[in-house]
């Protein structure tokens, strides 16, 4: 293998910023930022806004971000037509008798 042609793969430490949830394991990514982990060794940093601990998919908890009015407006808008812009859940098929 040719020298320094590869990226340095090595233990790195990414945690969901908006879960404090955090593992470790090896990549090539660079980060400026280190953390202690529990084994007290100093490990590189890469932070992550979402996670399988705050993804709405694995935790089952619909996460409904509105910049700026968008939803209200699109309910205000839509609501002259008579669509119906409530979520409702889904009933499952096959649960007639």
């Amino acid at each position: 293998m040719k020298p320094d042609l590869h990226p340095d793969y090595r233990p790195v430490v990414y945690q969901d910023t908006s879960s404090e949830f955090a593992f470790l394991t090896r990549s090539t990514i660079q980060t400026n930022e280190t953390i202690e982990w529990t084994d007290g060794k100093t490990y590189p940093l890469a932070k992550l806004e979402i996670s399988s601990a705050s993804h709405p998919f694995y935790t089952g908890k619909q996460i409904l971000v509105d910049s700026g009015g968008r939803v209200e407006r699109f309910r205000r808008r839509y609501a002259k037509v008579g669509v119906d812009t409530e979520r409702k859940p889904k009933e499952s098929a096959g649960t007639d008798k």
